[in-house]
Protein backbone atom coordinates (compact mmCIF):
# COMPACT_ATOMS: atom_id res chain seq x y z
CA UNK A 1 0.00 0.00 0.00
CA UNK A 2 1.65 3.27 -0.90
CA UNK A 3 2.00 5.76 1.85
CA UNK A 4 -0.32 7.96 2.90
CA UNK A 5 0.48 11.92 1.98
CA UNK A 6 2.01 13.64 5.15
CA UNK A 7 -0.42 15.94 7.42
CA UNK A 8 0.64 18.99 9.26
CA UNK A 9 -1.22 19.87 12.41
CA UNK A 10 -2.03 23.71 12.14
CA UNK A 11 -0.96 25.73 15.44
CA UNK A 12 -2.48 29.09 15.21
CA UNK A 13 -1.11 31.42 12.97
CA UNK A 14 -2.39 34.96 14.95
CA UNK A 15 -3.10 35.59 18.45
CA UNK A 16 -6.52 36.57 19.65
CA UNK A 17 -7.82 39.70 19.31
CA UNK A 18 -10.37 41.50 21.67
CA UNK A 19 -13.04 39.96 23.42
CA UNK A 20 -16.50 39.50 20.58
CA UNK A 21 -19.05 41.88 21.09
CA UNK A 22 -22.39 41.29 21.30
CA UNK A 23 -23.55 42.07 17.57
CA UNK A 24 -20.27 39.96 16.36
CA UNK A 25 -21.68 36.96 19.01
CA UNK A 26 -24.61 36.67 17.21
CA UNK A 27 -22.94 36.86 13.69
CA UNK A 28 -20.37 34.19 13.99
CA UNK A 29 -22.57 31.97 16.12
CA UNK A 30 -22.17 29.08 13.92
CA UNK A 31 -18.22 29.62 14.02
CA UNK A 32 -18.70 29.66 18.01
CA UNK A 33 -19.94 26.66 18.48
CA UNK A 34 -17.42 24.44 16.57
CA UNK A 35 -15.23 21.97 18.37
CA UNK A 36 -11.20 23.34 17.89
CA UNK A 37 -12.78 27.24 17.10
CA UNK A 38 -14.74 28.50 19.43
CA UNK A 39 -14.36 32.07 20.73
CA UNK A 40 -10.76 32.18 20.77
CA UNK A 41 -10.43 31.14 16.68
CA UNK A 42 -13.09 33.80 15.90
CA UNK A 43 -11.15 36.33 17.75
CA UNK A 44 -8.03 35.14 15.84
CA UNK A 45 -9.94 35.40 12.26
CA UNK A 46 -10.85 39.29 13.82
CA UNK A 47 -7.30 39.75 13.90
CA UNK A 48 -5.86 38.27 11.03
CA UNK A 49 -4.30 40.18 7.93
CA UNK A 50 -4.67 38.28 4.86
CA UNK A 51 -3.29 39.70 1.05
CA UNK A 52 -5.31 37.79 -1.88
CA UNK A 53 -3.14 38.40 -4.99
CA UNK A 54 -6.03 38.31 -7.46
CA UNK A 55 -9.52 39.56 -7.27
CA UNK A 56 -10.76 37.21 -10.50
CA UNK A 57 -11.83 33.71 -10.38
CA UNK A 58 -10.19 32.28 -7.30
CA UNK A 59 -9.63 35.50 -5.69
CA UNK A 60 -13.73 36.09 -5.83
CA UNK A 61 -15.03 33.07 -4.06
CA UNK A 62 -11.83 33.50 -1.46
CA UNK A 63 -12.19 37.17 -0.74
CA UNK A 64 -16.17 36.31 -0.05
CA UNK A 65 -15.44 33.39 2.26
CA UNK A 66 -12.98 35.23 4.38
CA UNK A 67 -15.15 38.49 4.50
CA UNK A 68 -17.77 36.09 5.77
CA UNK A 69 -15.82 34.40 8.07
CA UNK A 70 -15.18 37.93 9.79
CA UNK A 71 -11.17 37.87 8.77
CA UNK A 72 -10.55 41.40 10.20
CA UNK A 73 -7.95 42.89 7.29
CA UNK A 74 -7.92 41.50 3.13
CA UNK A 75 -5.87 43.34 1.01
CA UNK A 76 -6.56 42.97 -2.89
CA UNK A 77 -4.14 42.81 -5.49
CA UNK A 78 -5.31 43.84 -8.52
CA UNK A 79 -4.11 46.21 -11.74
CA UNK A 80 -7.24 45.38 -14.03
CA UNK A 81 -10.64 46.31 -14.64
CA UNK A 82 -13.91 44.25 -14.82
CA UNK A 83 -14.34 43.02 -18.58
CA UNK A 84 -17.77 41.04 -19.38
CA UNK A 85 -15.77 38.02 -20.24
CA UNK A 86 -14.67 37.94 -16.55
CA UNK A 87 -18.55 37.71 -15.41
CA UNK A 88 -18.75 33.41 -16.38
CA UNK A 89 -16.55 32.62 -13.34
CA UNK A 90 -15.21 35.88 -11.33
CA UNK A 91 -18.68 35.82 -9.11
CA UNK A 92 -17.51 38.92 -6.61
CA UNK A 93 -17.97 41.26 -9.46
CA UNK A 94 -21.68 42.15 -11.64
CA UNK A 95 -22.56 43.40 -14.54
CA UNK A 96 -22.73 47.19 -12.98
CA UNK A 97 -19.26 47.08 -12.40
CA UNK A 98 -17.83 46.25 -15.85
CA UNK A 99 -15.25 49.35 -16.36
CA UNK A 100 -14.22 49.40 -12.74
CA UNK A 101 -11.30 48.39 -10.95
CA UNK A 102 -11.65 45.15 -9.74
CA UNK A 103 -9.97 46.23 -6.29
CA UNK A 104 -13.02 48.93 -6.42
CA UNK A 105 -15.84 46.42 -7.15
CA UNK A 106 -14.79 43.80 -4.96
CA UNK A 107 -14.50 46.04 -1.85
CA UNK A 108 -17.71 47.28 -2.48
CA UNK A 109 -18.97 43.31 -2.53
CA UNK A 110 -17.18 42.85 0.67
CA UNK A 111 -18.85 45.46 2.35
CA UNK A 112 -22.21 43.88 1.52
CA UNK A 113 -20.95 40.58 3.09
CA UNK A 114 -19.06 42.42 6.08
CA UNK A 115 -18.75 45.83 6.56
CA UNK A 116 -16.40 45.37 9.43
CA UNK A 117 -13.86 44.21 7.22
CA UNK A 118 -11.45 46.33 6.01
CA UNK A 119 -10.33 46.07 2.76
CA UNK A 120 -7.03 47.55 2.01
CA UNK A 121 -6.74 47.90 -2.16
CA UNK A 122 -3.47 47.71 -3.61
CA UNK A 123 -4.44 48.43 -7.64
CA UNK A 124 -1.32 47.74 -9.24
CA UNK A 125 0.55 44.96 -10.72
CA UNK A 126 3.22 43.05 -8.13
CA UNK A 127 6.97 43.38 -9.42
CA UNK A 128 9.87 42.62 -7.84
CA UNK A 129 10.66 46.55 -7.12
CA UNK A 130 6.94 46.34 -4.90
CA UNK A 131 6.46 43.09 -3.98
CA UNK A 132 7.83 43.32 -0.69
CA UNK A 133 6.33 46.28 0.00
CA UNK A 134 3.05 45.27 -1.29
CA UNK A 135 3.17 42.04 1.38
CA UNK A 136 5.25 42.96 4.38
CA UNK A 137 2.82 43.06 6.85
CA UNK A 138 0.25 40.93 6.17
CA UNK A 139 -0.35 37.27 7.98
CA UNK A 140 -0.43 35.17 5.25
CA UNK A 141 -0.69 35.80 1.39
CA UNK A 142 -3.39 34.24 -1.17
CA UNK A 143 -1.97 33.28 -4.53
CA UNK A 144 -5.07 33.40 -7.14
CA UNK A 145 -2.65 34.42 -9.69
CA UNK A 146 -3.44 33.55 -13.22
CA UNK A 147 0.20 33.47 -14.92
CA UNK A 148 3.29 31.96 -13.92
CA UNK A 149 5.69 35.45 -13.48
CA UNK A 150 3.31 36.57 -10.83
CA UNK A 151 3.21 32.70 -9.13
CA UNK A 152 7.00 32.69 -8.61
CA UNK A 153 6.96 36.30 -8.17
CA UNK A 154 4.36 35.80 -4.17
CA UNK A 155 6.75 32.34 -3.40
CA UNK A 156 9.59 34.02 -3.79
CA UNK A 157 8.55 37.28 -1.63
CA UNK A 158 6.81 35.15 0.65
CA UNK A 159 10.07 33.12 1.38
CA UNK A 160 12.22 36.17 1.93
CA UNK A 161 9.45 37.52 4.40
CA UNK A 162 8.67 34.02 5.82
CA UNK A 163 4.82 34.20 5.18
CA UNK A 164 2.49 31.10 4.45
CA UNK A 165 0.71 31.32 0.97
CA UNK A 166 -2.01 29.63 -0.04
CA UNK A 167 -1.91 28.54 -3.51
CA UNK A 168 -3.89 27.24 -6.22
CA UNK A 169 -4.76 26.87 -9.80
CA UNK A 170 -6.99 25.99 -11.93
CA UNK A 171 -7.16 24.98 -16.10
CA UNK A 172 -10.56 23.89 -17.94
CA UNK A 173 -12.35 21.55 -15.21
CA UNK A 174 -9.62 20.62 -12.73
CA UNK A 175 -7.72 22.44 -10.16
CA UNK A 176 -4.64 22.41 -7.80
CA UNK A 177 -4.38 23.27 -4.11
CA UNK A 178 -1.51 23.73 -1.59
CA UNK A 179 -0.25 25.83 0.82
CA UNK A 180 3.55 26.62 0.48
CA UNK A 181 6.00 28.26 3.81
CA UNK A 182 9.44 28.37 3.91
CA UNK A 183 9.97 28.33 7.18
CA UNK A 184 7.38 27.41 9.46
CA UNK A 185 6.87 28.63 13.08
CA UNK A 186 6.82 25.39 14.62
CA UNK A 187 9.63 24.04 12.64
CA UNK A 188 8.21 21.38 10.53
CA UNK A 189 9.88 21.02 6.91
CA UNK A 190 9.46 23.75 4.38
CA UNK A 191 7.98 23.56 1.25
CA UNK A 192 7.97 26.39 -1.51
CA UNK A 193 6.53 26.66 -4.78
CA UNK A 194 9.61 26.36 -7.03
CA UNK A 195 10.02 22.83 -5.09
CA UNK A 196 7.04 21.86 -7.00
CA UNK A 197 7.67 23.64 -9.91
CA UNK A 198 11.49 24.22 -9.91
CA UNK A 199 11.59 26.30 -13.20
CA UNK A 200 8.66 28.32 -15.21
CA UNK A 201 7.55 26.56 -18.77
CA UNK A 202 8.60 27.86 -21.59
CA UNK A 203 6.49 30.98 -22.74
CA UNK A 204 3.38 29.75 -24.84
CA UNK A 205 4.00 26.06 -23.63
CA UNK A 206 0.85 26.11 -21.23
CA UNK A 207 -1.96 27.87 -22.79
CA UNK A 208 -3.92 30.70 -20.49
CA UNK A 209 -7.70 30.58 -19.29
CA UNK A 210 -8.47 32.99 -22.23
CA UNK A 211 -6.62 30.09 -24.49
CA UNK A 212 -8.02 27.17 -23.04
CA UNK A 213 -11.23 27.90 -21.37
CA UNK A 214 -12.08 27.41 -17.60
CA UNK A 215 -15.65 26.25 -16.49
CA UNK A 216 -16.58 28.70 -14.30
CA UNK A 217 -17.41 26.52 -11.17
CA UNK A 218 -14.52 25.00 -10.65
CA UNK A 219 -13.29 28.53 -9.48
CA UNK A 220 -15.97 28.17 -6.81
CA UNK A 221 -14.40 24.89 -5.72
CA UNK A 222 -10.77 25.60 -5.83
CA UNK A 223 -11.41 28.86 -4.38
CA UNK A 224 -13.80 27.49 -1.53
CA UNK A 225 -10.78 24.83 -0.50
CA UNK A 226 -8.34 27.68 -0.69
CA UNK A 227 -10.78 29.94 2.05
CA UNK A 228 -10.73 26.50 4.01
CA UNK A 229 -6.93 26.37 4.32
CA UNK A 230 -6.56 30.15 5.10
CA UNK A 231 -8.93 29.87 8.08
CA UNK A 232 -7.44 26.36 9.19
CA UNK A 233 -3.99 28.50 9.48
CA UNK A 234 -4.92 31.79 11.15
CA UNK A 235 -7.22 29.93 13.99
CA UNK A 236 -5.13 26.65 13.88
CA UNK A 237 -7.66 24.33 13.36
CA UNK A 238 -7.27 20.27 11.58
CA UNK A 239 -4.06 19.50 9.03
CA UNK A 240 -3.06 22.07 6.32
CA UNK A 241 -1.96 21.66 3.28
CA UNK A 242 1.33 22.16 3.88
CA UNK A 243 4.11 19.53 1.82
CA UNK A 244 0.79 18.27 0.24
CA UNK A 245 -0.73 18.86 -2.91
CA UNK A 246 -4.32 18.13 -3.68
CA UNK A 247 -5.58 17.87 -7.39
CA UNK A 248 -9.45 18.47 -8.24
CA UNK A 249 -10.37 16.42 -11.79
CA UNK A 250 -13.68 17.90 -11.80
CA UNK A 251 -15.18 15.88 -14.94
CA UNK A 252 -14.95 12.99 -12.72
CA UNK A 253 -15.38 14.96 -9.73
CA UNK A 254 -12.18 12.89 -7.93
CA UNK A 255 -9.48 14.60 -5.45
CA UNK A 256 -6.28 13.12 -5.10
CA UNK A 257 -3.51 13.91 -2.55
CA UNK A 258 0.63 13.99 -3.49
CA UNK A 259 3.49 14.80 -1.37
CA UNK A 260 5.22 17.87 -2.33
CA UNK A 261 9.01 18.04 -0.84
CA UNK A 262 11.57 20.16 -0.41
CA UNK A 263 14.66 20.35 -2.79
CA UNK A 264 18.04 19.72 -0.20
CA UNK A 265 19.94 21.23 -3.62
CA UNK A 266 17.03 24.47 -4.23
CA UNK A 267 19.00 27.50 -3.68
CA UNK A 268 16.95 29.01 -0.81
CA UNK A 269 15.37 32.66 -2.12
CA UNK A 270 17.03 35.67 -0.33
CA UNK A 271 16.04 38.29 -2.48
CA UNK A 272 14.05 39.94 -5.45
CA UNK A 273 16.27 40.75 -8.31
CA UNK A 274 14.61 42.99 -10.62
CA UNK A 275 15.04 41.46 -14.42
CA UNK A 276 17.18 43.11 -17.14
CA UNK A 277 14.47 45.31 -19.12
CA UNK A 278 14.19 44.26 -23.09
CA UNK A 279 12.00 44.54 -25.63
CA UNK A 280 10.77 41.10 -26.97
CA UNK A 281 11.48 41.04 -31.27
CA UNK A 282 9.00 39.86 -33.13
CA UNK A 283 10.30 35.60 -33.94
CA UNK A 284 10.91 34.84 -37.58
CA UNK A 285 7.56 34.06 -39.77
CA UNK A 286 5.76 36.99 -36.96
CA UNK A 287 3.94 40.09 -37.46
CA UNK A 288 3.51 43.10 -35.42
CA UNK A 289 -0.14 44.40 -35.76
CA UNK A 290 1.16 47.40 -36.64
CA UNK A 291 3.29 45.88 -39.05
CA UNK A 292 -0.28 43.85 -40.72
CA UNK A 293 -2.08 47.17 -40.72
CA UNK A 294 0.31 48.34 -43.06
CA UNK A 295 0.09 45.30 -45.00
CA UNK A 296 -3.79 45.57 -45.19
CA UNK A 297 -3.94 49.07 -46.45
CA UNK A 298 -1.12 48.37 -49.29
CA UNK A 299 -3.31 45.49 -50.09
CA UNK A 300 -6.50 47.83 -50.16
CA UNK A 301 -4.45 50.37 -52.88
CA UNK A 302 -3.48 47.23 -54.68
CA UNK A 303 0.52 47.59 -54.23
CA UNK A 304 -0.30 44.06 -52.35
CA UNK A 305 -1.93 40.99 -52.69
CA UNK A 306 -1.88 38.35 -49.53
CA UNK A 307 -4.32 36.19 -48.18
CA UNK A 308 -5.47 37.00 -44.26
CA UNK A 309 -6.77 33.86 -42.87
CA UNK A 310 -8.86 33.73 -39.17
CA UNK A 311 -8.24 30.44 -38.01
CA UNK A 312 -10.59 30.37 -35.04
CA UNK A 313 -13.82 28.72 -34.50
CA UNK A 314 -16.95 30.54 -35.72
CA UNK A 315 -18.24 32.20 -32.55
CA UNK A 316 -15.27 33.57 -31.81
CA UNK A 317 -15.36 35.62 -35.37
CA UNK A 318 -18.74 36.91 -34.81
CA UNK A 319 -17.17 38.88 -31.35
CA UNK A 320 -14.30 40.86 -33.34
CA UNK A 321 -12.08 40.20 -36.00
CA UNK A 322 -9.06 41.49 -38.16
CA UNK A 323 -11.16 43.46 -40.99
CA UNK A 324 -10.47 42.10 -44.73
CA UNK A 325 -9.81 38.57 -42.89
CA UNK A 326 -11.68 34.87 -44.46
CA UNK A 327 -12.23 32.53 -42.02
CA UNK A 328 -11.13 29.13 -41.93
CA UNK A 329 -11.23 27.42 -38.14
CA UNK A 330 -8.78 24.94 -37.06
CA UNK A 331 -10.93 21.47 -37.97
CA UNK A 332 -10.14 22.26 -42.05
CA UNK A 333 -6.44 22.12 -41.58
CA UNK A 334 -5.82 18.85 -41.09
CA UNK A 335 -3.44 18.31 -43.49
CA UNK A 336 -1.84 22.16 -43.71
CA UNK A 337 0.17 22.05 -46.61
CA UNK A 338 -3.32 20.81 -48.75
CA UNK A 339 -5.01 23.58 -47.24
CA UNK A 340 -3.07 26.47 -47.33
CA UNK A 341 -2.43 26.01 -51.02
CA UNK A 342 -6.59 25.69 -51.66
CA UNK A 343 -6.58 28.91 -49.57
CA UNK A 344 -3.71 31.15 -51.31
CA UNK A 345 -4.15 30.50 -54.65
CA UNK A 346 -0.54 30.98 -55.46
CA UNK A 347 -0.61 34.21 -52.75
CA UNK A 348 1.00 34.63 -49.24
CA UNK A 349 -0.88 34.22 -46.46
CA UNK A 350 -0.83 35.40 -43.05
CA UNK A 351 -2.76 33.29 -40.23
CA UNK A 352 -3.94 34.68 -37.18
CA UNK A 353 -6.53 33.79 -33.66
CA UNK A 354 -6.97 34.78 -30.88
CA UNK A 355 -3.64 35.04 -28.89
CA UNK A 356 -1.24 33.70 -31.45
CA UNK A 357 -1.10 30.05 -30.25
CA UNK A 358 -3.10 28.22 -32.38
CA UNK A 359 -1.23 29.62 -35.56
CA UNK A 360 1.91 29.90 -34.14
CA UNK A 361 1.41 26.17 -34.02
CA UNK A 362 -0.21 25.89 -37.03
CA UNK A 363 2.60 27.86 -38.61
CA UNK A 364 5.47 25.31 -36.97
CA UNK A 365 3.30 22.63 -38.75
CA UNK A 366 3.67 24.62 -42.32
CA UNK A 367 7.53 25.02 -41.79
CA UNK A 368 7.72 20.74 -41.04
CA UNK A 369 5.71 20.60 -44.42
CA UNK A 370 8.21 23.05 -45.96
CA UNK A 371 5.65 25.17 -47.03
CA UNK A 372 7.04 28.78 -47.52
CA UNK A 373 5.55 32.20 -47.90
CA UNK A 374 3.19 32.03 -44.40
CA UNK A 375 3.63 34.33 -41.79
CA UNK A 376 1.30 34.88 -38.44
CA UNK A 377 -0.03 37.83 -36.25
CA UNK A 378 2.06 37.75 -33.15
CA UNK A 379 -0.71 37.89 -30.41
CA UNK A 380 -3.49 37.16 -32.34
CA UNK A 381 -6.72 39.42 -32.69
CA UNK A 382 -6.22 40.87 -28.84
CA UNK A 383 -3.05 42.29 -29.71
CA UNK A 384 -4.81 43.89 -32.61
CA UNK A 385 -7.30 45.42 -30.29
CA UNK A 386 -4.77 46.62 -27.89
CA UNK A 387 -2.92 48.29 -30.53
CA UNK A 388 -4.86 49.36 -33.38
CA UNK A 389 -8.84 49.12 -33.13
CA UNK A 390 -9.43 49.28 -29.65
CA UNK A 391 -13.11 49.99 -29.98
CA UNK A 392 -13.97 45.98 -30.87
CA UNK A 393 -15.30 43.90 -27.84
CA UNK A 394 -12.02 41.42 -26.72
CA UNK A 395 -13.73 37.98 -24.97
Amino acid sequence: MPAEPLAVPVKPLVEPGPPLTPAQLQRYARHLVLPDLGGDGQRRLLAARVLVVGAGGLGSPVLQYLAAAGVGTLGVVDADTVDVTNLQRQVVHGVDDVGRLKVDSAASALARVNPEVRVVRHAERLSSANALEVLRGYDLVVDGADNFPTRYLVSDACEVLNLPCVWGSIFRYDGQVSVFWAHPHDGTPGVTYRDLHPSPPAPGAVPSCEQAGVFGAVCGTIGSAMAFEVLKLLAGVGDSLLGRLTVFDGQRFSWRTIDVRADPSRVPVTSLEAPAAAVEAPAAGELTPSELATMLRERDSGERDFVLVDVREEWEAQICAVPGSSLVPMAHWADPAQTVRAVSAGRPVVLYCKSGARSGRLLDALRAADVDGVTHLRGGVLAWIDEIDPAQPRY
